[in-house]
């Protein structure tokens, strides 16, 4: 796996698992096949060009209860473990990962525009005060109204991520050229700069 710092605390997460847990004996694929919820059927990342899975596989980090974070091509086996569970003994998993994560990270967001689409229950993973990319990048979605979209939310993020792979983007107005097919689209008036971060909103046209 990539990001071998981490191997001491998946191991411990493996053992707090015990011998017969799923993901210590079944056979693995790449954490880009494994995953196939809402965000990752929408990706489609078997579909993309070749130059969009380089960018995919350079670019992209998976936050995980059980490995802590994985790069697509890492070979994973079938697993179920929310990052908000309680494993004993080593208490919640991301309090556990939360240290381990952020040292990690640090050189690798470091001066870098960095896309935060973690959900709240992978976000308490990471410790962003004790980072330092150039910026950090949200998004949130919003119907007419104004209110903010959550049924649609890892359907659309997925095909953020899509869009991102494929053009390879780093400039916030370029997103005016994104247009979801259920009719998503960036609003600049509604984005938000504090400090560092930039949230910004696509809104239901």
């Amino acid at each position: 796996m990539r990001l071998a710092e981490l191997d001491p605390g998946r191991t411990k997460v493996l053992r707090a698992l015990g011998r017969r847990h799923p993901a210590r004996t079944e056979p693995t694929l790449p954490a880009i096949e494994r995953y196939t919820g809402v965000l990752y059927k929408e990706l489609d990342a078997a579909s993309l060009t070749s130059v969009a899975k380089r960018r995919l596989e350079r670019e992209v980090l998976i936050a995980s209860g059980l490995w802590g974070l994985v790069a697509p091509s890492d070979p994973i086996p079938h697993y179920k473990l929310k990052m908000s569970a309680n494993i004993a003994p080593l208490g919640r998993l991301s309090t556990f990962w939360k240290p381990q994560v952020t040292d990690v990270l640090a050189p690798v967001v470091a001066k870098r525009i960095v896309w935060d689409l973690l959900p709240i229950e992978h976000r308490a993973a990471v410790d962003w005060g004790r980072l330092a990319p150039a910026e950090r990048r949200t998004v949130r979605f919003v119907d007419r109204r104004g209110a903010t979209v959550s049924h649609w939310n890892k359907l659309l993020k997925g095909s953020l991520v899509r869009w991102l792979a494929t053009h390879g983007t780093g400039a916030v107005h370029d997103l005016v050229a994104f247009d979801h097919p259920q009719g998503y689209v960036f609003d600049p008036s509604a984005t938000e700069i504090d400090g560092l971060s930039t949230h910004l909103t696509f809104r239901s046209s």
